[in-house]
């Protein structure tokens, strides 16, 4: 939750739910669909579900997509992916932008490298790309089981403790 200058409030829910479970639930009816959201977090405290169970704006369902770790795909000539595009992951690692913007650098020193052989430039680009992005897509699969397995928050909890502990 965070409240904003106009002094409403807007917050976020996160679930580990399959996809069609979320888009089972009838907003048409948002009280009902509402209800059902904040029954998920049963036990909680009261004054933290009514954020949902009182929401005044229609959810928004932003599921996470990811790509499996180590996923490579083969050669397409005249074509290759960079960014999210290339190495799919939840922003759990906070390192997709970085990815991005590296990925974009490293295809251009691949042409550079490369003048007048695009085909060559683009499989030099891959072989690169793929190890280049494998810890960093663990990492945020990691941590996403952090954030949504059977031991959350306490694990979350943890991962904070340990990189305070590293950063003293």
């Amino acid at each position: 939750m965070h409240r904003n200058a106009d002094g409403s409030a807007r917050g976020y829910a996160a679930l580990n739910r399959p996809e069609d479970w979320i888009r089972s639930i009838d907003f048409g009816n948002a009280p009902a669909g509402l209800a059902q959201l904040a029954g998920q977090f049963e036990g909680w405290a009261g004054h933290l579900t009514v954020f949902i169970t009182a929401s005044q704006v229609e959810p928004v369902l932003r599921p996470i997509y990811a790509l499996p770790t180590g996923y490579w795909w083969r050669r397409t000539p005249g074509l290759t992916l960079i960014g999210d595009a290339a190495h799919l992951m939840s922003p759990f690692a906070g390192e997709g932008a970085n990815l991005a913007l590296y990925d974009g650098a490293e295809l251009a020193k691949a042409i550079i490298r490369y003048p007048g052989d695009i085909e060559a430039a683009l499989a030099a680009f891959e072989r690169d790309l793929f190890p280049r992005s494998t810890e960093v897509a663990e990492a945020s699969a990691q941590n996403l089981a952090r954030f949504f397995g059977p031991d959350a928050p306490w694990s979350v909890v943890e991962l904070f403790e340990s990189i305070r502990d590293i950063e003293l």
